[in-house]
């Protein structure tokens, strides 16, 4: 499906040319008028951008890899490394892995043999973790430090490209840094404006996936239409994105709508109508277990 899409795919480009735009001006004209106003707009163009920086992953909007990664190069997001955030997602892409704790680099999952051991304290936190409320407040900061953390220690060790990775990404952070020395926002408000950016994010992030036997069942639909659809450039339609990855974003609904009796039996009716529906569903209320539920337990071989 990929083959017969146009050298330039304009519809992406042009949206991250206006989330550029959107970024700058929170960070300066609407800083200088409501600082809180700054914060709000790029918060949102930080989560904007990282949704970008997927479609530029999955190769798009140009067919030159080069040319994709240069337009993700300014390091907006601060904490992680587009090579590493391209390695890590294409690697959860082989659906056999999903939402294993140890295969797949995006499970939320924990091995239910570790997770007996955690102290009281590490148990609430986690268990806090995955309603949609702590995932949206207490998430991005939780999976920073986890994130921080995996990453240094993978640093030390040597692992292929990971000082390559951090290298670039300090590279990209030098523009961010000049920008904001002469920009109204000040420091605090734009580590605040990443949070709000990394916390919209986990909205889409909360329930893509579910423990499932069945690999193909694994990846949500959620029938949204609104404002986080556009946000998340219509990754809420997840299986479709998984089955055909390298169809742009802007193509994602009218394949869904085409075919969406297939695509719920091919994900065993995973669906939600919209992201207020999750909302009112998990916001209070986890959805799932901390422990991954299907694999084996100290009480069970």
């Amino acid at each position: 499906m990929h083959d017969d899409s146009p050298a330039i795919e304009w519809p992406t480009l042009l949206l991250l040319v206006a989330t550029y735009g959107l970024w700058a001006i929170g960070t300066t004209q609407a800083s200088e008028i409501n600082v809180f106003l700054g914060i709000l707009l790029t918060g949102l163009a930080i989560a904007q951008f990282s949704s970008l920086q997927h479609e530029i992953l999955h190769g798009h909007p140009f067919q030159s890899r080069a040319l994709n990664e240069a337009l993700a190069f300014p390091a907006l997001t601060l904490t992680v490394p587009y090579g590493r955030f391209r390695d890590t997602h294409l690697a959860h892409h082989h659906d056999p892995i999903l939402t294993d704790p140890y295969d797949d680099p995006e499970s939320n999952f924990f091995d239910p043999v570790v997770w007996v051991r955690q102290p009281a304290w590490v148990k609430a936190l986690f268990r806090l973790n995955n309603t949609l409320l702590g995932r949206v407040t207490i998430g991005p900061i939780l999976g920073a430090v986890l994130w921080l953390t995996s990453e240094a220690k993978g640093v030390i060790r040597n692992d292929p490209g990971l000082r390559r990775d951090w290298a670039l990404h300090a590279a990209g952070l030098i523009p961010v840094i000049l920008w904001l020395w002469a920009a109204a926002m000040p420091w605090w408000a734009y580590l605040l404006a990443a949070w709000i950016g990394h916390g919209l994010l986990k909205i889409r992030t909360f329930l893509e996936h579910r423990a499932h036997e069945a690999a193909r069942a694994r990846t949500v639909v959620i029938e949204d239409r609104g404002p986080l659809s556009l946000l998340f450039l219509n990754n809420n339609f997840h299986v479709v994105h998984h089955m055909h990855p390298a169809v742009p974003w802007y193509r994602l609904p009218a394949l869904y709508a085409a075919n969406r009796d297939h695509y719920l039996r091919r994900n065993d009716g995973y669906l939600y109508r919209s992201y207020a529906e999750i909302f009112r569903a998990h916001l209070f209320r986890a959805k799932d277990p901390v422990p991954h539920p299907l694999m084996p337990g100290p009480d069970k071989p």
